[in-house]
């Protein structure tokens, strides 16, 4: 897909590496249910995109955590691709993460073997996406053409021809991607299990759209709009068709389980793992390196997939997961499940009186900190505290709709119905809480708790830390800034005058119910003072005035 408009070149260095990564999370976010939908090959479970997703989702943690305490400095571009590198491997997730951890190792080879040097420059990332591809396709013991590792060698190809060319790195990561969209596109003619289905290779869709992140990152954060797949094979029933893999050798089914876990072993031992791994299944891939190692493979004895990794090393994070069925975890397995509840609530809160109110009303909670969101496992890992058959999340914060999207389909991979509630902010969240009735019907409950949080508009006031321009004028440092439904309205020198006149701008459009959540910054007199403000000026409207503790904002502030 040829891309329009003229860039500004930029090489690559540890700044770049960070934007990269949070745009490849936003892309694969926004992408994830299609690659889900597209998913046929090596097995038609439904989960690339989730996986892909996770799995950068753990490489921007890490690199975000190399810049940790550096501030106004950053990290060298080693340390930067390095911590992008580990944190992929250690997080990879499914046969599709595991290859792209191992693409982001032969990158970081590459681009972190100088460990001085700022940035890397056209030539550079040439070599650096020849390295990942060659090192993808010897991680995979039987590498098949028409899946992700024809996509990047694609991408690798192409942009080699334009590094010799002098390309800087912008021309370079724009001509990987051409390369890459242009294999997408004939990957269904190179694999039969993909035609056959009418899609293109769902892992080769993911590392698409990890090059347009790539592109945006190097010109100014515009990232190119990716290829759309193929589309499916429509069922009788209108439902998008599950193609089995029918390319095993000697026409084989599938194999039962895959089995993934991190390895602590050297070398030889590995070599030895491999041999004994790819005689019990199928779809085997093991990357890494330097002692450290993540292992996938398909198998019918799961159990011996993992002895083996005993016999090698020190096997750990061990997951199983029967095809079709969920995650099997072998810690406790001998126990008896604990019966589950009906219907749960999960919520990323931000601030301790807020987890108490969510908390008292039932709901399970994830307490947030400022700048500091939840990962997707943390929503899992509170799904899975709630130990309910049905759940609603809620995720309070515009910008984790795709963080929670991809635990809502990792616990539903798991046996939990899980509804997502996109909520922008703690007090729709309140909303939805208090219309939730257990013992409805679940659909029934999800429909009013949305209406609730719906009919909620939300605003907070927060203090500027520099000079900005916003959608009301220029801030200035601590100044106070009024933002209602996500855009701040008002610019003032004074909270309680602000926040009034927030009040006003809202209830001018109508309201019955106000609802206020004080932060720690703010006294308990400013809600008083608002409490009496609504009371005067805006007849029949009720206010409800909670202390929130610990928060980003100053005040939230919901209106019914």
């Amino acid at each position: 897909m040829p891309l329009g408009g003229e860039q500004v070149p930029q090489n690559l260095d540890a700044v770049a590496v960070r934007a990269w990564c949070g745009l490849a999370l936003d892309a694969l976010g926004r992408a994830r249910e299609e690659i889900d939908a597209i998913n046929v090959y090596p097995v038609a479970d439904g989960d690339t995109g989730t996986n892909l997703y996770l799995t950068v989702e753990s490489a921007a943690q890490a690199v975000d955590a190399a810049f940790t305490g550096l501030d106004p400095t950053h990290p060298t571009l080693a340390e930067a691709v390095r911590a992008m590198a580990h944190g992929a491997l250690i997080g990879a997730r499914g046969n599709s993460g595991t290859i792209l951890s191992q693409l982001l190792r032969g990158m970081a080879q590459v681009l972190g073997a100088d460990r001085d040097t700022d940035h890397a420059d056209g030539p550079a990332l040439a070599l650096a996406l020849r390295r990942a591809a060659e090192s993808a396709y010897q991680a995979v013991a039987h590498p098949v053409e028409g899946t992700v590792l024809t996509v990047a060698a694609a991408a690798a190809d192409e942009a080699a021809a334009v590094s010799a060319a002098a390309g800087h790195c912008g021309a370079v990561a724009r001509a990987a991607y051409d390369g890459a969209c242009r294999a997408l596109d004939a990957t269904p003619e190179q694999l039969a299990v993909l035609g056959r289905a009418g899609v293109v290779d769902a892992g080769g869709r993911g590392l698409v759209a990890v090059l347009g992140a790539l592109v945006g990152a190097l010109s100014e954060g515009v990232a190119p709009r990716a290829a759309s797949p193929l589309p499916r094979t429509a069922s009788p029933d209108g439902n998008a068709e599950a193609v089995e893999c029918q390319d095993a050798p000697g026409g084989a089914t599938a194999p039962a389980f895959e089995v993934i876990y991190l390895l602590e072993a050297d070398d030889t031992a590995v070599a030895r793992l491999r041999t004994r791994l790819d005689r019990l299944g199928d779809s085997l891939v093991v990357v890494g390196g330097d002692g450290l190692w993540n292992v996938h493979v398909h198998v019918d004895d799961a159990g011996a997939a993992v002895e083996a990794g005993v016999e090698a090393g020190r096997p750990h994070r061990i997951r199983i997961t029967h095809f079709g069925v969920g995650d099997a975890h072998t810690a406790g397995a001998a126990q008896p499940p604990r019966e589950r509840v009906q219907r749960g609530i999960v919520a990323v809160v931000p601030g301790e009186g807020l987890a108490g109110l969510y908390s008292d009303a039932g709901a399970t909670t994830v307490p947030t900190r400022p700048g500091e969101p939840p990962a997707s496992g943390e929503l899992v890992d509170a799904i899975r505290r709630a130990h309910a058959r049905e759940v609603v999340l809620l995720p309070n914060d515009a910008e984790l709709r795709h963080t929670a999207a991809a635990a809502a389909e990792q616990a539903r991979t798991e046996g939990v119905r899980v509804a997502l509630i996109p909520t922008r902010s703690a007090v729709q969240g309140i909303a939805a809480l208090a219309v939730h009735e257990p013992d409805r019907r679940f659909d029934e409950d999800v429909v009013a708790m949305t209406s609730a949080a719906g009919a909620t508009r939300y605003a907070e006031l927060a203090v500027a830390e520099r000079q900005s321009w916003t959608t009301a004028g220029i801030c200035q440092a601590g100044d106070v800034l009024g933002l209602i439904d996500g855009d701040v309205a008002l610019i003032g020198d004074d909270t309680t005058r602000t926040a009034r006149s927030v009040l006003d701008r809202m209830l001018a459009a109508g309201g019955e119910m106000v609802t206020l959540v004080l932060g720690d910054d703010v006294p308990d007199s400013l809600g008083d003072e608002l409490e009496k403000h609504v009371r005067e000026v805006h007849l029949a409207v009720d206010t409800v005035v909670y202390r929130g503790g610990r928060q980003s904002a100053l005040l939230l502030i919901g209106v019914e």
